[in-house]
């Protein structure tokens, strides 16, 4: 992207709440009443925001770019640390000590179960007591959660539940004190 740089330009830019207000309206000021013909100031004040338009857009799309970016890495580095855990303990490694870093860990996989409770009838399931301003979801995840007898119940709601698997994963636990050791100094290392 080409980008120019007009003074007015400049100026537009360093224009906030709190500074710049009265600098910019001299500049503009001695513009206007400049010996210039008043189409080409007209122009240079349109082509000045014109060029602010333009870095608002590339910044726009750059920042689109960076996020996929971003999105990208985060989920590479998800799926690396969580093979890399997998591989250490295909060797039987649950932590592994270091020299730049104070150690490697592999946290447990972890399971989550999700409960859906679908109101197939919320009439019914109102009268039995299970009411706020409308069903009371917790009410009912409750008494499902309690061993007592929910026959009644059962027939006017359903119930599903999925279970999440978090894999286990890499943590590295970084030392407390800076080093300023280097990737080349720890590679050389490693060589």
């Amino acid at each position: 992207m080409k980008v120019e740089n007009y003074r007015l330009q400049t100026q537009i830019e360093q224009l906030s709440i709190d500074n710049q207000k009265n600098y910019f309206i001299d500049y503009l000021k001695s513009l206007l009443e400049s010996d210039k013909p008043y189409f080409q100031k007209s122009d240079y004040i349109a082509l000045c925001f014109s060029e602010l338009d333009n870095k608002l857009a590339y910044f726009t799309s750059e920042i689109k770019i960076l996020t996929a970016q971003k999105k990208k890495l985060e989920e590479a580095k998800k799926i690396g640390l969580e093979l890399t855990a997998k591989t250490l303990a295909s060797y039987g490694i649950d932590k592994m000590e270091g020299t730049h870093i104070s150690s490697l860990t592999i946290t447990p996989s972890k399971k989550k179960t999700n409960r859906k409770i679908i109101i197939t009838n919320p009439n019914k399931v109102m009268e039995l007591g299970f009411v706020e301003f409308s069903v009371d979801k917790k009410a009912i995840a409750t008494a499902l959660e309690e061993e007592e007898d929910n026959a009644e119940l059962l027939q006017y709601i359903e119930v599903t539940e999925t279970t999440e698997t978090t894999p286990s994963k890499l943590k590295i636990n970084k030392k407390h004190s800076s080093n300023n050791i280097t990737s080349t100094e720890i590679l050389d290392d490693v060589a």
